[in-house]
């Protein structure tokens, strides 16, 4: 089992860890980057406030445990996901987008934990237009068992099926467990990887390692334990025949495609946000975020 460590981000308000893309492996599935933000608690008058940026051959995939979040993009589209929500941007050939925190809960304080995923997009598909789709918590499924509940935000899994978008096959699920609990996962993905969030959980007797990626064997079913109470995602899909490139914001099977990306957003020519186009995010010299081709 192929065990990828996060690397850890400080924002200041809170701390982000990034398990891909790594330098041992690019995607899993259509993943092509993993985040898991907080948990975390903002002061009164404080929150999150990423700037409008760009996007491109990706969808974004937004989903919350505690807090809320306030998206605006250039289609015009605002949207507040709470936990337990879905929000899948499409960015195709070209989109804008904010994150902020509300304005109720800036006069509060809050809290704020969740994952980012991003979804690199296949073949023929790169550069369709760009969408968004928020989906309430009450819309996924959730499946039930002894100690588990298992909320199923994208795909098909033990039985239920998410009503979400998907652009290539792909698996996705917050499983909360209770100590002592255990999940059969099926073996039908090309591509399976699990991250324990929150607590301890083993799988097939192995111990995983807590914000760590575990990429498990293709074709082999498995069982998930909790050793504690815990919340495991498990995530994962088709795999791409196609290499995929990443640098910063920007995902694409070609890098001149990228290159005209950054020369884009350099000379203004995407799209702006409504109500949010005052500021945006620089191109860095140095981005955060790359593959490893």
């Amino acid at each position: 089992m192929q065990v990828i460590t996060p690397v850890t981000h400080n924002l200041g308000a809170f701390e982000v860890r990034r398990t891909l893309p790594a330098l041992a492996r690019t995607m899993v599935g259509p993943f092509i980057f993993v985040d898991q933000f907080g948990p975390a608690h903002f002061d009164i008058g404080g929150g999150m406030d990423v700037r409008p940026h760009p996007h491109i051959n990706l969808a974004t995939v937004t989903y919350l445990f505690e807090g809320a979040i306030d998206h605006r993009d250039s289609l015009g589209t605002f949207a507040t996901i709470r936990p337990g929500a879905l929000n899948l941007m499409t960015a195709g050939r070209g989109i804008v987008h904010s994150e902020r925190t509300p304005a109720a809960e800036r006069a509060t304080g809050s809290p704020i934990s969740g994952m980012q995923t991003w979804l690199a997009l296949p073949d023929g598909k790169e550069e369709i237009d760009p969408a968004f789709e928020h989906v309430t918590a009450e819309a996924l499924p959730l499946v039930e068992g002894e100690g588990v509940r298992a909320t199923v935000i994208m795909g098909d899994l033990w039985g239920a099926s998410s009503p979400v978008t998907q652009h290539a096959a792909t698996i996705y699920a917050d499983i909360a467990m209770a100590q002592g609990a255990t999940l059969p996962i099926a073996a039908e993905a090309d591509e399976r990887a699990i991250l324990v969030a929150m607590g301890d959980a083993s799988i097939d007797g192995q111990p995983l390692e807590r914000h760590a990626l575990h990429i498990l064997e293709p074709g082999v079913p498995m069982l998930l334990r909790a050793t504690s109470a815990a919340r495991v995602m498990l995530l994962g899909g088709e795999a791409f025949a196609t290499p995929r490139h990443v640098w910063w914001n920007f995902v694409s099977s070609s890098r001149e495609r990228i290159r005209q990306a950054k020369d884009d957003w350099a000379a203004g020519a995407f799209p702006t946000v409504p109500e949010d186009d005052a500021e945006f995010i620089p191109i860095p010299d140095v981005p955060k975020t790359v593959s490893y081709p």
